[in-house]
């Protein structure tokens, strides 16, 4: 199956000196792919010229002269209508490419995906949706960012999709699913947790109540619903956490000779471990709810081995039907809460 993925090259906090490199490393480990890159046409050529004939074969650059930048508000985007974000998801929009990734603007990506691809019915927002390592395995975490405020019913739609593309790519057909909140008890939580748990209780998915944040990594549920605030504050958190470990765990194998020759000998279990943890192999949050396409965001300071990954969990999505497979789930979820209202 060839697959072509629209890439905003000019996202992010590095831009094309990422972006560019990544999309190479991507074309060379997956043969059949293809790849459009978005941006200005004069700072991306340059990057591409080296590139093999058989790369350089599968890849295209489309010229888009407008960059939205990354602390910009997401209404000011609608007046750069030849924006590299937009210009590719429009690629998907007109069937020219399958699915789009960009690690720019969080907001202006939902919002853009949001007016191009439009949603499925009965969804408001799309919600960026993540697979966490676990204990047991990954979790899926939604919203991580996309919405920062919430109504109780935007959480019980996150909650259908998340069950939906953990039952599509897990083939788990009664995947659990969790509410994120300050306590497991029923009586802890702010309204929204409150009334969005009715909800979530009332339909016909395999609820399991409310989860705290350590729930999270220790895989009780196969999906974590949350706000976007919550949820992007959980994601940056645990990845801090990551780094302030490896920093302590460098120090300590330097603090004297015999420290060091033990790190040595531990080495292939440190670098499984490095391996195991890094955040950037887990890079790439699908934008769940969104009908016309594939959308990933890639993490903003994503170095380009983290947006390669990026890129490859786009192109598993195409390949396993991603959102034919949500679009089928869903229907069903919907018909089945309508004949149990």
């Amino acid at each position: 199956m060839n697959i072509t993925i629209a890439i905003d090259c000019m996202g992010g906090d590095h831009g094309p000196a990422v972006t560019v490199p990544a999309a190479l490393a991507f074309l060379n480990a997956h043969p059949d792919a293809e790849a459009i890159l978005v941006g200005r046409e004069e700072e991306l050529a340059p990057l591409v010229e080296g590139a093999q004939a058989g790369l350089k074969s599968r890849l295209r650059i489309h010229n888009a002269t407008q960059v939205v930048g990354m602390d910009e508000p997401p209404a000011s985007v609608r007046a750069k209508k030849d924006s590299s974000m937009r210009v590719a998801l429009h690629l998907v929009k007109n069937g020219q490419a399958q699915a789009a990734v960009s690690a720019g603007n969080t907001g202006a990506l939902v919002m853009i995906s949001r007016f191009a691809l439009k949603t499925f019915p009965g969804i408001d927002r799309p919600a960026i949706c993540f697979a966490l390592p676990t204990i047991k395995g990954h979790t899926y975490a939604l919203d991580l960012g996309g919405n920062v405020d919430c109504t109780p019913e935007h959480l019980f739609e996150f909650g259908i999709m998340g069950a939906m593309l953990a039952s599509a790519l897990d083939h788990n057909e009664r995947p659990t699913v969790g509410l994120l909140n300050v306590g497991a008890e029923e009586i802890k939580g702010n309204e929204l947790t409150k009334r969005a748990s009715e909800l979530l209780r009332a339909s016909s998915l395999n609820y399991y109540g409310y989860v705290e944040g350590d729930d999270i990594f220790k895989g009780t549920t196969d999906v974590v619903v949350c706000d976007g605030f919550a949820g992007n504050v959980a994601l940056k958190t645990s990845e801090g956490l990551v780094k302030m470990l490896g920093t302590f765990l460098r120090d300590e194998i330097k603090r004297g000779p015999l420290s060091m020759l033990m790190g040595l000998v531990a080495m292939p279990v440190l670098r499984r471990f490095k391996n195991r943890a890094n955040p950037g192999r887990y890079n790439g949050a699908v934008l769940l709810g969104l009908r016309g396409g594939v959308v990933l965001k890639s993490h903003g300071s994503a170095d380009a081995y983290a947006f390669e990954q990026a890129l490859g969990r786009a192109a598993d999505a195409v390949a396993n039907n991603l959102i034919q497979r949500i679009r089928d789930k869903m229907e069903a979820m919907m018909d089945m809460n309508g004949e149990n209202a």
